[in-house]
């Protein structure tokens, strides 16, 4: 690796599965240190960390489990603790816990809503917390959002309260990318499409509370609904998408030297429109920015100023 690119201390949140596993056994084979996150290490995910472990082993790469629960404010913290005392440092956070839901909007109780964006939203800022003080300490680090194209792009019915969560996450990791520059700390948000197939993200969608309320929808003038979401979005989805490649996306964020990394990476083989919105709105911020007078905020200070 050159100087830029030297190994990385890099947590990945909810990396027992899907995106999360596949990016950080890609990082790890990169040469990075890289801590895989879950919760139930010792439980229902002692299997996933066994893999983990073993796969380290098997490959001589540094791949770390650590327990993290990220809707509990103690276990974030506790995860964060540990990968600052067995490494010294964290230099990459690779936000990409969440949680996909499906059915009528109705149907979702308030207290599903809450919980929804406690695992999407809520559990980034617990990470921030935890680890911001020390990193920005350290005069550098990288923060990467794993969103997804359901925030600006197509957005077909029933997925409303996981779009409404990504859509709250991006903006708050928008808002985030300009308090840390200073600090000289990066933002890289990173796009997946909706990929129906290679990832458990469709398959355990969790399902609203109210039955009656969803019964009168899927029982009645919506019955149709469900099953021509799924058949056309995967329709979208060329023959080769592979999933896979939003962690090799990541890999080339954290990959590519400090200054140079992308404010946002769509890796969306259904082009689902999100790429064309998140352009146009980006390029508006840049120009208030410049409007403002808040320019130098675009970019990260290296040195980060005092």
């Amino acid at each position: 690796m050159t100087k830029e690119t030297e190994k990385q201390i890099i947590v990945v949140t909810g990396a027992s599965s899907g995106f999360g596993e596949m990016t950080a056994y890609a990082l790890a084979d990169a040469g990075h240190t890289v801590y895989a996150s879950m919760r139930g290490i010792s439980g229902h995910n002692a299997d996933k960390a066994s893999a983990a472990k073993d796969y380290a082993s098997k490959k001589d790469v540094d791949l770390r489990v650590v327990e993290i629960d990220v809707v509990d404010d103690a276990s974030v913290a506790a995860g964060i603790d540990q990968v600052f005392d067995e490494a010294g440092r964290l230099d990459v956070i690779v936000h990409n816990a969440g949680h996909m839901s499906s059915g009528p909007a109705e149907a979702f109780t308030p207290e599903q809503m809450a919980q929804l964006y406690d695992i999407n939203v809520l559990s980034t800022q617990r990470v921030m917390r935890s680890a911001l003080p020390r990193m920005r300490a350290q005069g550098r680090g990288l923060v990467v959002w794993v969103s997804s194209s359901s925030a600006r792009g197509g957005t077909p019915p029933f997925l409303s309260p996981y779009f409404a969560a990504k859509s709250a996450m991006d903006s708050l990791a928008v808002s985030y990318a300009a308090e840390l520059t200073r600090w000289g700390i990066e933002t890289s948000i990173m796009v997946p499409g909706a990929y129906t197939a290679g990832t458990n993200h469709f398959v355990h969608a969790g399902a609203p509370d109210d039955i009656a309320v969803s019964d009168t929808y899927l029982k009645g003038p919506y019955s149709d609904v469900p099953d021509k979401v799924m058949k056309g979005l995967k329709s979208l989805e060329p023959d080769d998408a592979d999933p896979s490649a939003v962690a090799r996306g990541i890999v080339d964020i954290v990959n590519t030297p400090f200054g140079k990394r992308p404010f946002r990476v769509h890796v969306d083989p259904s082009q689902d429109g999100a790429e064309v919105v998140n352009g146009m709105a980006d390029r508006v911020r840049s120009e208030l920015f410049w409007r403002i007078g808040l320019d130098s905020l675009l970019s990260p200070i290296d040195p980060p100023a005092r």
